[in-house]
């Protein structure tokens, strides 16, 4: 158990952590909490790559936190293969950062549904892709940012897609979201033996451009009803980052994987009527090793 809480922010919980040597990759690194999740990564002397859809938006920041970045679009499964392709050595630290909330219908080319494919299919394929330069790395750790959302939905195996149902933009995140933590669970299990452990979190509410399609008003009154009328506690991005590098680069949780966690502890399974903990069916394993196997077979990505 850590010593930090709600309140702790990035900085904090890296405050005396040396990560000079390792070598750290964040998808979405230069919006959001993926900006201070890189700051702090860098501040404890990791050297850090952003991956980003748009580069030249990401230039500044790289060059404050003398960062590296690369050109990455999680909902194009050929840039992913590209940014893996292009990566040599080892890779200490990924932190999937990246997603989209909530956004309105749109599909990729292979037709999926772009929130499941841009905040699971792509980080899958790109962690999957990358796992060679994770083993060459001795005690690598992957972090799956997800969402207290996820408690919102399961994943519809059945019509993961909206192929056959009503398109709601909230139930595809959130199965996003819950799709995160199962990957945690299934990767850690195939991984941990590599020396390779896989967690994820929720960052809890940040007003980020992550809610560019999102009434915060709306937003802010749905999460208060979800938490039996308890107000949400928002958090700034400095905050939003903390259970992200925790998980990322704290020796207090080394050797930790297959959970999920918010504001810096592992989180108690969910109380209904509430929007804190984890859903059980986020941590199932017969689920997190169906989805597995769907998608390899989307991505057709087999190790």
């Amino acid at each position: 158990m850590s010593t930090f809480g709600f309140e702790s922010t990035a900085s904090e919980v890296l405050a005396g952590v040396d990560l000079t040597g390792k070598r750290a990759v964040v998808t979405g690194g230069a919006s959001g909490i993926g900006i201070e999740t890189a700051r702090a990564l860098a501040a404890a002397g990791a050297e850090v790559t952003l991956a980003v859809r748009n580069t030249a938006a990401a230039d500044g920041f790289a060059e404050e936190i003398k960062a590296q970045v690369r050109q990455l679009d999680l909902s194009d499964q050929a840039s992913v293969r590209a940014f893996a392709e292009a990566w040599e050595g080892p890779l200490h630290i990924l932190v999937n950062n990246a997603g989209v909330m909530a956004s309105p219908l749109s599909r990729t080319q292979e037709g999926w549904e772009s929130q499941f494919a841009t905040n699971h299919l792509g980080h899958f394929a790109l962690a999957v892709r990358l796992l060679p330069a994770l083993q060459k790395a001795g005690g690598a750790r992957v972090v799956a940012v997800s969402s207290a959302a996820h408690l919102r939905s399961g994943v519809v195996f059945e019509d993961i897609h909206f192929e056959r149902r009503e398109y709601d933009p909230w139930l595809a995140y959130g199965q996003s979201k819950t799709a995160n933590v199962l990957f945690a669970v299934e990767a850690d299990r195939r991984w941990r033996g590599d020396g390779i452990r896989v967690n994820a979190l929720s960052p809890g509410g940040i007003r980020t451009n992550l809610q560019r399609h999102v009434d915060v008003d709306e937003l802010t009154a749905s999460a208060t009803a979800a938490n039996g009328g308890v107000p949400i506690r928002w958090k700034t991005p400095e905050q939003g980052a903390a259970t992200s590098v925790l998980l990322a680069g704290s020796p207090t949780v080394a050797g930790v994987g297959g959970k999920y966690y918010e504001d810096c502890q592992e989180a108690p399974l969910n109380r209904p009527g509430t929007r804190t903990g984890v859903a059980a069916y986020a941590l199932d394993p017969g689920a997190a090793s169906r989805l597995w196997a769907v998608s390899e077979q989307a991505t057709h990505i087999t190790l």
